[in-house]
């Protein structure tokens, strides 16, 4: 098709603003889907999307639409190629969307009339605007009773310094206003620029694996083209490969002859190593490679979690399941560990909570495990006394008080919008949670935008549950990485009958440690079963014991012997038996070791129990 009847697009969102329900709109206004075959969140092929409504792994779709040129545009009447990305809206997945806006020219600016502009709305479209996109306003929900499109209109004209009749009004469940939007697509958002040399380049903005055809890169054709059995290489990772098949999505995967400048496909690789597929690799041919596209950036892991199969049995099966899913998101990494409670595992990182919560649950339901997934941690820089300057990213490895010099912390730089409200018991929030309060601006009707830098640590500490608890779930958040910081911080150990768990060493602020400690040995103190023998549950950090509970042992009446009572009245026998069970549990105390059911962990892991 010519260039000028391509228009490549996204749709910027925050969660639940209706993205997937108006996607689903085009698909039915442009035919590409029967009416018979739709269904909600079409785009959304994982369960986990379609429970939760959101979206997790992106996916492209080939539109044809007909223009009938009949509005004051000039571009021309006749059939045009839409190729939309429906992209996830979660912070925690950015470097993915901007590798997605990067392969389109135009974004669609998606805003729930019913809630007004959100915080991640902001942060995707300064990433838009930072890649030169066109934007595309538009409210949704028009037809809630609780729209209000007027006064939402007015928000988004305030932020693009637009005029308010530019932006339209859609309702993803009526379809209203769709028809409207694509043609505002076409009119507005320009067509792929020609090549500008010879050859071929090849985005990779996001990529899946098939155990029979192995990994399947998604891909914005910027140079040249591709067919069958050409033999191409991925710019960074310097690794050969010949197309086993090229294509377009509709939205399944549909073969084609080739894919060429301008458009949006797929191509299968036969790669079946893990670590060689990466967004933002660049793919060209192998006798003629040209240099790879900007702006490619290898994801960092920010949250660290050890994860270990409740059966030791399921180890092997827990590293083939990583190794599988290190196949379709290069974004996380894992490396073996091994713990003396917890026997066997793994230490992973990840993009974020939410991505950490999304791996773990793929574990569950994909492959059947049952795990034990350990308090989440950041990356500490620790310079120690002795000259070196070590990365720890595991809480039982950070050094004691006694070896460090310094410590730097990653601080997050957020974005609060809220109801006005809030703000009175949103401030002693913020400070409790170390956060340093910026600007707050008057945003939209009555709400305010509040700029406030934190420890990434603090954020771990059920930071996110409790904004949403002390605002009545009106406020949002986004935040990107700042940078390092120092770190007043100390390591928490637990150790239980004088020996350290290492699964509950926590990385905490000294000024918390009294508090932090108190409240590890007291829960301990209600979930951890008795014992045959009495054993203490301590809380040590600062170089002394902060915390310290006992739990008794459990006793066993030696006086009885089945249904009766040993020696009757004889007080010398019954002395003799305690005496002797007494000594027991002394020698038990001196060697015995400490039996910590899973269950224990898994209580310890969440919080509010």
């Amino acid at each position: 098709m010519d260039l000028k009847h391509i228009r490549n697009f996204s749709i910027i969102a925050h969660i639940d603003h209706g993205k997937s329900t108006l996607a689903d709109r085009m698909l039915e206004v442009t035919g590409t889907i029967e009416a018979r075959k739709m269904r909600d969140q079409v785009l959304d092929n994982m369960e986990l999307e379609r429970e939760r409504g959101i979206t997790i792994k992106m996916q492209p779709v080939r539109m044809e639409y007909h223009s009938d040129g009949s509005q004051k545009s000039k571009v021309e009447s006749g059939k045009y190629q839409l190729n939309l990305i429906d992209t996830p809206g979660h912070i925690d997945f950015s470097y993915e969307v901007s590798r997605a806006l990067k392969a389109v020219e135009g974004s669609i600016l998606l805003v729930d009339s019913t809630q007004g502009v959100q915080a991640q709305t902001l942060t995707t479209l300064e990433a838009a605007r930072a890649e030169g996109l066109i934007i595309v306003p538009a409210v949704s929900k028009i037809d809630s009773p609780l729209a209000r499109p007027e006064e939402v209109k007015l928000e988004i004209a305030t932020l693009l310094d637009i005029d308010p009749d530019m932006i339209l009004s859609v309702s993803g469940k009526t379809g209203e206003g769709v028809a409207e939007l694509l043609q505002a697509v076409i009119e507005r958002i320009p067509p792929p620029a020609m090549a500008k040399e010879p050859g071929l380049k090849a985005l990779v903005f996001d990529f899946k694996y098939d155990d029979h055809r192995g990994v399947i890169v998604y891909v914005r054709i910027f140079e040249g083209s591709v067919r069958k059995n050409d033999r191409l290489l991925f710019s960074i990772a310097k690794e050969k490969f010949i197309a086993l098949e090229v294509g377009i999505f509709t939205p399944g995967e549909e073969a084609r002859d080739s894919l060429n400048a301008g458009e949006i496909g797929y191509i299968v690789t036969g790669v079946k190593q893990p670590g060689i597929a990466s967004v933002g690799d660049t793919i060209t041919t192998e006798k003629n490679p040209l240099p790879p596209l900007p702006g490619y950036a290898n994801p960092r892991p920010v949250v660290w979690a050890s994860i270990y199969p409740e059966s030791q049995d399921d180890f092997p099966t827990l590293k083939m399941a990583l190794s599988r899913l290190k196949l379709s998101d290069s974004a996380f990494t894992f490396e073996e560990e091994s713990s003396g409670a917890l026997g066997r595992g793994f230490r992973a990182g990840f993009l974020g909570m939410l991505h950490l919560e999304i791996i773990t649950e793929r574990l569950r339901r994909e492959y059947r495990l049952e795990l034990i997934v350990t308090t989440p941690s950041i990356t500490y820089m620790v310079t120690k006394r002795n000259g070196g300057v070590e990365t720890i990213y595991s809480p039982h490895l950070f050094p004691d008080d006694s070896q460090i010099i310094s410590v730097e912390e990653p601080w997050a730089s957020m974005h609060i919008i809220t109801p006005e409200r809030y703000i009175g018991v949103l401030m002693p929030f913020l400070y409790e949670h170390e956060g340093e309060v910026g600007t707050t601006e008057s945003f939209g009707e009555g709400r305010s935008s509040i700029s406030v830098m934190m420890p990434l640590r603090e954020m771990m500490r059920g930071f996110f549950d409790e904004l949403k608890s002390i605002t009545s779930g009106y406020a949002s958040i986004t935040y990107t990485i700042a940078g390092l910081r120092p770190a007043s911080v100390t390591r928490l150990d637990i150790v239980i009958a004088d020996e350290v768990v290492p699964a509950f060493t926590r990385v905490i602020a000294r000024r918390r440690a009294q508090e932090e400690a108190d409240e590890a040995t007291e829960k301990l103190q209600k979930v951890l079963p008795r014992q045959q023998f009495e054993m203490k549950v301590q809380g040590v950090a600062l170089g002394k014991i902060l915390s310290s509970k006992t739990i008794k042992a459990f006793r066993k009446d030696v006086l009885m012997h089945g249904s009766k009572m040993v020696g009757g009245g004889d007080v010398s026998r019954k002395k003799k038996l305690l005496e002797k069970q007494k000594k027991g549990k002394a020698r038990m105390r001196n060697s015995g070791k400490v039996n910590i059911p899973h269950d224990v962990f898994l209580k310890m892991m969440q919080r509010g129990e």
